[in-house]
């Protein structure tokens, strides 16, 4: 700062400016220039802490951070207050009991009937149409179904050479049944066991012995038996007009040459209500997404705000609530502007969503929520042209200048936070396809990612298995026993998509 601007700031008179000794002059404007310095570095040191407290106290409610990541839980503002109930069904509920199997499945039915009044004595005649029904279920022991197939060697008399009889083309050569074969698939991609933990419960459970070779091949065969109906799925994802995405890292190794580059793979997945589709890509970027979903996707896309679904337009696109409102918390809790800002938009957000569970429960029709949202829309759009106005740097990076940019890009992409209201059926929020990946997430914890691109492969299409058929009630060791079947016998492979439904379906129009 020049010389004159700092005599200003410290209101020196001219006069007396001049009648004061040079070498004073020069101390007491070194001084002043060193009082300025303190005070950026204060400013600057104010505005550091301030970043700091955000990300000391970031956590599940304000950030994409998942609650297992918190060391300490965050303390409630408020304690719940005391209901005075006690704990447990309260009157009125129905309850339930445990599971009755039919009749026609038990193996004995046994009557009793009391023959004498307990009060009184006398002989009770009679039957009653509705007795209380008492199961007891027991697991017998399992003994595995061994075959044994002897190839006969016999010596020609007249040459001398040996021959070895062969296995017939309807005998499985590698020495397990499709049964088996399932069952190490599914204790793999269903219940997430290691390799080691799978050849204990086989040997523990089924009293079938096995290596860890074997495992590994058996694993191999039951992703090749389900390729084609994973690739179906994908297929039929691409093909519907609403669609829930999200991706998390995973790790691939290199043991097969694959990823030489060492590079973090990433669990992308597509969610519909029946079908999912999981794909293991290393890549985060558009070009993975595109892969998931087809480059010509038409549907409606819910997702958060990552940059790799840019390449579908903002009319496409409904961004997740559930982020949004970590982001307006996260906002919330900085200081001065920002902060009010935050809260602000954190009231509208509650008003938003009191309309939105009515929709969901049935006691509002979206036609009239959509009537009741404008005013909400409206204020949304106002608070977020008030955040976005506020001047800062363009490299600034204190939390208001992150609030400011956070609210011009919301600006930019408006439309794509009330898609939902236009659109009957689409979500406000992306928790589909978050609890979808769910399991992925353990997955990767326990088992630290895979070794191979195979590996990989086999975590996708076993996920993509598990999540459809629990989404719609089937079995899944009976799917992949069906699977491994036809692949062995060169037959269809089951579907994964929805029995009810038929194959073909149609994508709205953008």
């Amino acid at each position: 700062m020049e010389e004159k601007q700092l005599l200003l700031r410290a209101e020196i008179d001219e006069e007396e400016w001049e009648k004061t000794p040079p070498s004073v002059k020069r101390a007491f404007v070194r001084l002043l220039k060193e009082l300025e310095e303190l005070k950026e570095q204060e400013k600057k040191l104010a505005q550091e802490k301030e970043g700091l407290e955000e990300k000391v106290n970031q956590n599940s409610s304000n950030s994409h951070s998942p609650p297992s990541s918190q060391l300490i839980k965050p303390q409630t503002k408020e304690e719940k207050k005391k209901t005075g109930k006690k704990r447990g069904g309260q009157p009125g509920h129905l309850g339930y009991s445990r599971y009755l199997y039919p009749v026609e499945s038990c193996q004995l039915v046994r009557d009793y009937h009391p023959s004498n009044c307990s009060c009184c004595g006398e002989a009770l005649l009679g039957s009653d149409p509705n007795p209380y029904r008492h199961q007891i279920v027991e697991v017998p022991p399992i003994q595995p179904r061994i075959e044994e197939h002897r190839l006969h060697q016999l010596e020609c008399e007249k040459c001398g050479q040996k021959n070895r009889a062969k296995l017939p083309p309807e005998v499985e050569s590698s020495g397990y049944g499709s049964r088996a074969v399932s069952m190490v698939a599914v204790l793999s991609g269903m219940y997430h066991l290691s390799h080691r933990q799978i050849v204990t419960a086989m040997s523990d459970l089924f009293g079938v012995k096995m290596g860890l070779g074997s495992v590994t091949s058996l694993r191999s065969e039951g992703s090749r038996a389900i390729e084609k109906a994973v690739v179906e799925a994908q297929e039929y994802i691409q093909r519907q007009p609403i669609v829930g995405a999200d991706e998390t890292g995973f790790s691939q190794k290199n043991a097969d040459g694959q990823n030489g580059k060492k590079q973090t793979a990433w669990i992308w997945v597509a969610v519909t209500p029946l079908v999912s589709y999981f794909s293991i890509i290393l890549s985060r970027a558009a070009s993975a997404a595109k892969t998931v979903l087809g480059e010509n996707f038409r549907g409606y896309l819910n997702c958060d705000r990552y940059g790799a679904y840019n390449w579908l337009s903002v009319e496409q696109k409904q961004f997740c609530w559930a982020h949004l409102k970590r982001e307006f918390t996260k906002i919330s809790e900085r200081t001065g502007v920002a902060g009010e800002l935050g809260k602000a938009l954190l009231v509208e957000e509650k008003k938003l969503f009191e309309l939105w569970y009515q929709v969901r429960d049935g006691t509002k029709t979206h036609a009239t929520f959509a009537l009741e949202v404008e005013p909400i829309r409206a204020a949304f759009q106002v608070l977020l042209q008030q955040g976005a106005e506020y001047a800062i740097g363009s490299r600034e990076k204190t939390p208001l200048a992150k609030t400011v940019r956070t609210c011009r890009q919301l600006l930019k992409a408006e439309s794509a936070l009330w898609l939902f209201v236009r659109v009957e059926g689409l979500e406000p929020t992306n928790n589909a396809a978050e609890r979808a990946i769910r399991p992925a997430v353990l997955w990767r914890r326990v088992s630290f990612g895979s070794q191979s691109e195979a590996g990989s492969l086999f975590v996708a299409r076993m996920l993509t298995v598990v999540t459809s058929l629990r989404s719609q009630n089937r079995n899944v060791l009976e799917f992949m026993t069906e699977a491994i079947l036809a692949a062995r016998r060169g037959t269809s492979s089951p579907s994964l998509l929805p029995q009810s439904e038929p194959l073909e379906s149609t994508s709205l129009a953008v």
